[in-house]
């Protein structure tokens, strides 16, 4: 993954930018990654390809962009990955090996894919994916929910991203008990259903604060 962290650092990824706003705030707040959800219209943050591009030509140059799909067509995903549209793909749907290795045939760019935790078996699934990272989450995104991160007691120390139930009052305890490679927020940074400024500038503001 790009951007500017180091392996001594937790990054963080704000998901879920759909407004020229939203791209003002993580520019002021300079988050490691950020995510659009691409194509997904039951989302409400959902974006275009187009508005996608309108997005991205603002964007910090320091902030790694990453699109979110679920169960797109791996083209589609290639293309704008190969234009430097977005610099990663978040797989969130039931995207298996067989389609990660045909994105792989496409590109060579980062993949990450998410996974739902409410289990151990859920875990064993996700340590053995053959994307470049892992996310776990408490379901399909977004929700604001978080699994029972006790489980990751359990984890084989393979780097993941940490998602649900993260804002800036829980996020510091959970990198120092937990270690992930980073956090994502989405709807704990939000107010009335948007990104909201100071709620993403104290997010980030918690992980930079961190000292292990």
């Amino acid at each position: 993954m790009t951007a500017g962290k180091t392996d001594r650092e937790t990054g963080i990824k704000i998901c879920g930018l759909s407004r020229m706003e939203d791209i003002g705030y993580v520019n002021e707040a300079q988050p490691d990654y950020c995510g659009f959800v691409i194509g997904v219209p039951a989302s409400r943050r959902n974006v275009t390809v187009t508005q996608l591009a309108r997005l991205r030509q603002r964007l910090s140059e320091q902030i790694c962009p990453v699109g979110v799909f679920v169960n797109a067509v791996p083209e589609l995903i290639a293309e704008l990955l190969n234009d430097g549209v977005i610099d990663a793909a978040q797989l969130h749907g039931s995207e298996d090996e067989a389609y990660i290795a045909r994105l792989r045939d496409m590109t060579d760019k980062p993949l990450i894919k998410a996974f739902s935790i409410q289990n151990l078996s859920d875990l064993e699934e996700a340590e053995k994916s053959s994307a470049d990272l892992v996310l776990l989450d408490h379901g399909k995104g977004g929700t604001g929910a978080a699994f029972d991160w006790e489980l990751l007691r359990y984890w084989k120390k393979r780097p993941y991203i940490l998602a649900g139930g993260l804002d800036a009052g829980n996020i510091p305890e959970a990198v120092r008990k937990y270690h992930p490679y980073a956090v994502d927020l989405s709807s704990s940074v939000e107010r009335s259903g948007k990104k909201d400024r100071e709620k993403i500038l104290a997010a980030v503001a918690a992980v930079r604060s961190i000292t292990i």
